[in-house]
């Protein structure tokens, strides 16, 4: 999405981007898993979109690879969307998992960002999918804590966190950094429960 496109869109909504960018966090946003998180509504890809174009962050999403072709792959390439194969390899070699295909994009592009609504769905979910953590794990990357608060209309990136291997730890800092982020619809929005 275009910058000025993306500036039009905040500025008629009255919304504005969290603290900027800087120093290592620069560099490590354009190599991680990008939660977009909370995920309550269609809007949320308008502004999530919005937010990393004014944070020069080039944010991908991972799609079936059917949909890169003819008649929505332009239309997805335009948005961010990577097609990932999970065909085996070979004849009778397991279907790769969605996490390998990802772990194994990180090992093709130098730079990527990957965005990942690990609640799933726009529904109340009190358990979140864990994939996006086995995926910063297994590429080496870190997770960035992307949010859209719609109480206070800011979104933006809260902070980088580096898989420490303890995923209960980790799973609990990230809980506590959504826990009081408002969505645009609030009561579909919940921190996974077990670790709140």
């Amino acid at each position: 999405m275009g910058k000025l496109i993306s500036r039009f869109i905040f500025w008629l909504y009255g919304w504005k981007v969290g603290d900027r960018l800087k120093g290592d966090l620069r560099q490590d946003v354009m190599r991680c898993v990008m939660i977009a998180a909370p995920h309550t509504s269609n809007w949320d890809l308008i502004f999530a979109r919005a937010t990393f174009s004014l944070l020069d962050v080039p944010v991908k999403f991972t799609v079936k690879d059917t949909w890169m072709k003819f008649p929505f792959g332009g239309i997805m390439r335009a948005l961010g969307g990577i097609g990932i194969d999970r065909s085996p390899k070979k004849p009778g070699d397991p279907r790769p998992s969605m996490t390998e295909g990802m772990i194994d994009l990180f090992a093709k592009n130098k730079e990527l960002s990957m965005m990942v609504t690990p609640e799933g769905t726009r529904s109340l979910r009190t358990k979140w999918k864990t994939g996006f953590y086995h995926v910063a794990v297994g590429a080496k990357v870190p997770i960035g804590l992307g949010y859209l608060d719609y109480k206070n209309k800011v979104a933006g990136v809260g902070k980088m966190l580096y898989p420490s291997g303890d995923m209960d730890k980790d799973m609990r800092e990230i809980m506590a950094f959504y826990k009081d982020i408002k969505g645009k619809n609030p009561e579909k929005f919940s921190v996974d429960l077990d670790y709140a």
